[in-house]
């Protein structure tokens, strides 16, 4: 009896599908996992960001910055 009669040549493609579904779903795995512990920024890191690409001033830095460190 030969492998590939006709009996097991269905299971041969189950198993070439199964692999084609794991090797892409590797290569397109999506960044943000659910359940994935993610870090938080917080206020001034935003902040500090904004300012890094130029979104506020200086003046707007320095303001907001004083308001954040008065909450804490």
């Amino acid at each position: 009896m030969h492998l590939y009669d006709g009996h097991f040549g269905g299971m041969h493609l189950i198993w070439w599908i199964i692999w084609f579904v794991f090797i892409v779903w590797i290569f397109f795995i999506p960044v943000d996992i659910p359940y994935q512990k993610t870090k938080k920024e917080s206020p001034l890191e935003i902040l500090k960001k904004r300012f890094a690409k130029g979104e506020i001033s200086k003046e707007e830095f320095e303001e907001s910055k004083k308001v954040l460190n008065s909450k804490k």
